[in-house]
């Protein structure tokens, strides 16, 4: 199982957000290349951004930052956060980034999606934000009336390799991540599954592993030291 250490990026910061709460921020780091390259240090191989601003706003003010992040660390790099068109989709490859994340505009315009797929394949993964069982929108702002599974079942017809999915239920709480979830989704699609929200100790990585699913995000939990980064990829393995 992969580890993905994640930056989640606003006005050019790495910060996190409390169960996707905008007003409940916390800036950890003024110089996200900063956390990256310590992610490196630590064993990592791959890096799990997040571009908040864009998640609301639909733009990337922090491209430069995230195009910084590839360049510095040549570590397998995937962004998220406002992709909603393929401009910018074709602007993150070219720049070098491994993966894209789409996240609203894949539940809101299935034809933006099966371009993105048809065009770029394993370099277009999904989001999916769980809320109540139902995938939320619009950094995680919004619930629509679209149920995970079915939404599931749609991306793995469509031929979608990759899926990240967050209980946001679970995101930054710190009270351990949604291992029945993962379970169900790992035993019915034939999906890459990254999992995400509430990895907040060694024993969640451990599980995790055990479900054999494609990889793990961590968040909070390494800002805080609750998770050791360099333990955590080596029991992951």
């Amino acid at each position: 199982m992969l580890i993905y250490p994640a930056i989640d990026l606003y006005n050019k910061k790495a910060v996190r957000l409390f169960k996707g709460d905008y007003n409940q921020m916390t800036i950890y780091n003024d110089n996200p290349v900063e956390v990256a390259n310590d992610f490196k240090a630590n064993g990592a191989t791959h890096i799990h951004l997040v571009d908040l601003e864009g998640a609301k706003l639909g733009t990337t003010p922090n491209f430069d930052v995230v195009r910084n992040i590839k360049e510095t660390t040549s570590l397998f790099c995937e962004i998220g956060g406002g992709i909603r068109d393929m401009d910018v989709i074709d602007k993150y490859i070219d720049c070098g980034i491994d993966r894209v994340i789409l996240g609203t505009a894949a539940v809101t315009d299935p034809a933006f999606l099966e371009e993105a797929v048809n065009k770029y394949g394993n370099k277009i993964a999904v989001g999916i934000d769980i809320k109540d069982g139902y995938v939320a929108i619009k950094g995680w702002t919004e619930k629509s009336e679209l149920e995970a599974l079915t939404f599931c079942e749609k991306l793995e017809k469509l031929g979608v390799s990759t899926i990240i999915c967050t209980d946001i239920s679970k995101d930054g709480a710190m009270q351990g991540t949604n291992h029945e979830l993962y379970k169900e989704l790992s035993e019915k699609f034939n999906i890459q599954i990254i999992a995400s929200g509430g990895v907040s100790s060694i024993e969640d990585v451990e599980k995790l592993r055990k479900l054999d699913i494609y990889g793990a995000i961590i968040g909070k939990a390494y800002y805080t030291g609750a998770i050791n980064l360099k333990e955590a990829i080596e029991v992951a393995i």
